[in-house]
């Protein structure tokens, strides 16, 4: 089974659970990763220049409130994610990417201070605050995640466009006649001045390397005691 069947199966998985994470049950088992694909480099044995620069945005909450999409102190960094709900393809993969990144930030405090999670739908019209905020319920956060939607596909319109996050309609593409949104899967690193650090796509979506480059951004006392970041 490729990588991104194991992530569809497993936000299949997620999102059919009942949403107890917030009642006294554990949230759903991460998934297993794929294995891995290359030697991640140890934390801060080489720089991340900046590629881009992407401005601030107020998003919907799950309670419907405007909260900034990074919303970022200094020394921190974000990795944001793009994606929707009825997708069965790539975005699962980022999910699931992102809880194994949750989970593993968890047991690293000194570093989890330091870092944010950021879901961000771009289906406004079928996404919406209480459908995001159904899936925090079945995630389970154990660290600074964030689940956010637009009003409307205006307003996620120059969102993307600063990001340079692809999403072309497919109308009637999907089972049933649904549309399909065609784009290429992509987790962003912003640091707190909006300057973007990486981009990770299907090859390197790997958490090893998701770790070393928060390490690497946010300095030795994130690190804690730790030297690097375990094998997967």
């Amino acid at each position: 089974m490729s990588p991104g069947s194991l992530g569809a199966l497993a936000l299949a998985m997620l999102l059919a659970a009942p949403a107890s994470a917030h009642e006294g049950h554990a949230p759903p088992p991460v998934p297993p990763a794929p294995g891995p694909r290359f030697e991640a480099p140890a934390p801060g044995s080489y720089a991340l220049p900046p590629i881009a620069r992407v401005q601030e945005h107020a998003l919907l909450g799950p309670d419907g409130e405007r909260v900034p999409l990074l919303g970022l102190a200094p020394a921190e960094v974000a990795f944001v994610s793009f994606v929707y709900l009825h997708c069965a393809d790539a975005c699962p993969a980022a999910t699931a990417m992102l809880q194994r990144l949750d989970q593993a930030l968890a047991e690293r405090p000194a570093l989890a201070r330091r870092v944010r999670l950021v879901t961000v739908s771009f289906d406004p019209a079928r996404d919406t605050p209480e459908a995001m905020g159904a899936l925090a319920l079945r995630l389970g956060p154990r660290t600074r995640w964030r689940f956010l939607t637009a009003a409307s596909p205006g307003e996620m319109r120059p969102v993307l466009e600063d990001f340079g996050q692809d999403a072309a309609v497919l109308p009637g593409a999907g089972p049933g006649g649904a549309d399909v949104l065609r784009h290429v899967l992509k987790v962003f690193l912003v640091d707190a001045e909006g300057r973007v650090r990486n981009v990770y796509s299907t090859g390197f979506l790997d958490l090893r390397l998701l770790l070393n480059d928060a390490l690497t951004l946010t300095g030795p006392e994130a690190a804690g005691s730790e030297a690097s970041a375990p094998s997967r």
